[in-house]
């Protein structure tokens, strides 16, 4: 989807009054995509690293299990242990059973760096005080995970 043009016209006499009100809403919601885009994409490795930091890289692909999804229309994201086939038993070390002690590695990587996540939301919603700037960051071409 690209840039929304401006529609409403209103002219009263020698003034001329152009709306961009569909442009803001179109580049909050597409910095909000993007900075969740990162945090997604901040989470993801932060959980990999703790995960073959606590397993060996032996024991399987379950680090590779963890992904992210940038929903459209919601405008949020989920980051989860949910890879088809792969991540069964990280999944099982996330909450843990009654044979397993409960790892809580993805958990831990959201709440041990919220300052982390802040920064990188910041650095994104800041930006809307210069449009250029702002169209920089967006990446229209880009698909991530299971958008709607």
């Amino acid at each position: 989807m690209s840039m929304p043009k401006s529609v409403v016209k209103i002219r009263n006499g020698n003034v001329t009054y152009t709306s961009s009100v569909d442009r803001v809403q179109y580049t909050l919601r597409e910095l909000t995509r993007a900075a969740l885009k990162d945090t997604g994409r901040f989470i993801c490795n932060v959980f990999r690293k703790s995960y073959y930091q606590t397993f060996h890289k032996k024991t399987g692909k379950a680090g590779k299990g963890c992904q992210y999804w940038v929903r459209s229309r919601e405008c949020d994201l989920q980051v989860g242990i949910g890879k088809k086939g792969i991540g069964f038993y990280s999944g099982m070390q996330e909450v843990g059973s009654s044979k397993s002690p409960r790892y809580a590695l993805l958990r831990n990587a959201v709440n041990d760096n919220t300052d982390k996540i802040k920064e990188i939301q910041s650095k994104y919603l800041s930006a809307l005080e210069d449009e250029g700037r702002a169209a920089a960051l967006i990446d229209e071409k880009e698909k991530i995970g299971d958008d709607e």
